[in-house]
């Protein structure tokens, strides 16, 4: 067999992963107690179904065994430093794929869970809770595992300067773990994983990959060369992987510009989170606005975006807010962002 690099450049088509035969499977994400639930179906030898949707399309469960978790189980306790004395905090829904995954990963490894950050020596937090966390004051010491969404470098390094140690991982709930690292400008493939990026699509092969779905199919896909993707956009800097998110578009003035050629440039010059979205315009269908969460970047942003942006690519609208609007899972809900924009909600202010 040709030997395939981890870090790798090149193309090659995929087909779509089809909906998985009736059989049966355990409901993890309509049950009480998932982390029972996962834990008998474990035991039991059947596979687990956890309900997933984005913020748009119908919802649809992904469907794989216990063993795709269980085997990334000690890369998880050695990358994240956690022993038999570790207490850690899940503040999440457990209807969230990495909050459920945590749950488990403490369950079966012995890792006792607390009820506070106070109480904790890890926890397991998005962006916004680490961002909410750290308003609140964090205890010094924390480890935090962020997961969830792209943990930027700007808050990472407040959390650090806090006297956290910060984790961040990249993956999703078809592939599991991809990426590890400390924060997403610093992600290498996770233990047992090999990562491609074929025409600007992150494609794994891995271990820790689902069956396939309960309901109808969705963004999962395959190549030839039993490589795997959901669709998701990065590329390989300097050996280290940077997740440019799903290839939202804006339609503008009769050009469509993709979101992941816009926000990852802008990121690189900001402390706060940026997000851009399109905004419905009357005379060109929608123009492309950029979302602050702290207005101090808007002067520097704006200035990165004339220097680096050409023509379309260019945010004509810049907007503050203090808060995103976020899905049931805790990432940033565009729909509502957009929505939020559109009304003229007091809660984002237009810059100029």
């Amino acid at each position: 067999m040709r030997h395939i690099p981890d870090c790798w450049t090149g193309s090659a088509a995929t087909s779509r992963s089809p909906r998985l035969p009736e059989r049966a499977w355990w409901p993890l994400t309509s049950t009480d107690d998932p982390v029972a639930a996962f834990l008998a179906a474990h035991a039991a030898g059947e596979p687990v179904a956890l309900a997933t949707s984005g913020s748009a399309g119908p919802v649809r469960s992904v469907v794989r065994s216990t063993g795709s978790w269980v085997s990334s189980f000690p890369s998880v306790t050695r990358l994240a430093g956690m022993h038999p004395t570790s207490r850690v905090w899940v503040p999440g829904p457990l209807t969230s794929t990495m909050n459920l995954f945590a749950a488990v990963h403490a369950s079966m490894t012995g890792v006792a869970t607390a009820t506070g950050p106070d109480q904790a020596t890890h926890a397991v937090l998005t962006p916004t809770a680490l961002s909410a966390l750290l308003d609140a004051e964090l205890p010094s010491g924390l480890v935090v595992v962020v997961a969830g969404d792209r943990l930027s470098p700007g808050l990472h390094d407040r959390a650090v300067a806090a006297g956290a140690t910060v984790h961040h991982y990249y993956g999703a709930a078809e592939l599991s773990f991809v990426a590890w690292g400390t924060h997403a400008g610093d992600l290498r493939p996770f233990p047992a994983v090999r990562v491609r990026v074929v025409d600007g699509e992150i494609r794994v092969r891995s271990p820790y990959l689902c069956s396939g779905y309960d309901g109808p199919p969705g963004a999962l896909r395959h190549d030839q060369e039993g490589f795997t993707t959901v669709g998701d956009r990065g590329a390989f800097v300097g050996g280290r992987l940077v997740v440019h998110g799903r290839d939202d578009a804006v339609s503008t003035g009769g050009t469509t510009v993709s979101v992941a050629d816009i926000e990852p440039v802008l990121r690189e010059a900001a402390i706060g989170d940026v997000i851009v979205v399109g905004v419905q315009h009357i005379a060109l269908g929608a123009v492309v606005a950029g979302v602050l969460t702290s207005r101090a970047d808007h002067p520097v942003v704006r200035e990165v975006a004339r220097a680096r942006l050409a023509g379309a690519l260019r945010p004509r609208l810049w907007f503050h807010v203090e808060a995103l609007p976020l899905t049931a899972a805790g990432k940033v809900d565009r729909a509502a962002l957009v929505s939020l924009l559109s009304t003229g909600d007091s809660s984002a202010r237009r810059l100029v």
